[in-house]
């Protein structure tokens, strides 16, 4: 359910940017939303949440959405809706805010997210290998899908800066907060559930929360 509104929200952001260029020529969601630090330093936080909204073109809103109709699906399912719209922002968040510290370039994009996506399923893989027979291939893929994006990023001047921040937070999350699943003996037989869930997946959030938003003030109140 939140992985297609997460797409419908997106999609309909960026129906109004290609609105806006063709009535205004210029892309007004993008000109008050997207990653730009000298507006953030003055004020405009939300441009550090903001970009996960945006797109420059076709292709770069097709490649993400589909990214986030992959990874989406399988780790809202796993995660429940609330813990996995906390990830999906949370990620997002610590990428921009990592561009913001390290990329002087504006960027937008919900890459970051996805990369907090990406980092999220291999460690719920890692966390809960005992369940998956085929744990080390699958990491090893998800692995490689992450190299050669970064290694792309690099050589196409993506803000890499903002997809690594995006697999920092997407990571920390997943270790703390994510699905962490065990075997216990009731009444009704072996049951599995997850020893995350509850109180401690929401104490991370905002330990996390608390976290990131105390990373964007220093950088603010210092430039």
């Amino acid at each position: 359910m939140v992985t297609y509104l997460l797409m419908a929200l997106t999609v309909l952001v960026y129906a109004g940017q290609v609105l806006t260029r063709q009535v205004y020529q210029v892309d007004l969601p993008a000109a008050f939303g997207m990653k730009i630090n000298e507006a953030i330093i003055n004020g405009q936080v939300w441009r550090l949440v903001t970009p996960v909204l945006l797109h420059a073109d076709v292709i770069h809103i097709l490649f993400n959405m589909y990214a986030l109709f992959a990874f989406g699906r399988r780790m809202e399912r796993f995660y429940g809706h609330s813990r996995f719209t906390w990830l999906y922002l949370l990620a997002g968040l610590s990428g921009n805010i990592f561009s913001f510290y390290f990329q002087a370039a504006p960027s937008l994009g919900a890459s970051t997210a996805i990369f907090g996506l990406v980092a999220a399923e291999g460690i719920f893989i890692y966390t809960n290998r005992k369940f998956f027979p085929n744990a080390g291939r699958a990491l090893r893929e998800i692995i490689m899908i992450v190299a050669i994006n970064l290694v792309l990023g690099f050589s196409a001047q993506f803000d890499n800066w903002g997809h690594l921040g995006g697999l920092v937070g997407g990571a920390a999350f997943a270790w703390f907060a994510g699905p962490f699943l065990d075997i216990r003996n009731t009444a009704e037989g072996l049951q599995i559930y997850d020893r995350h869930h509850g109180r401690l997946a929401w104490q991370v959030t905002v330990a996390e929360s608390l976290i990131l938003i105390l990373l964007a003030a220093v950088r603010i109140t210092s430039a």
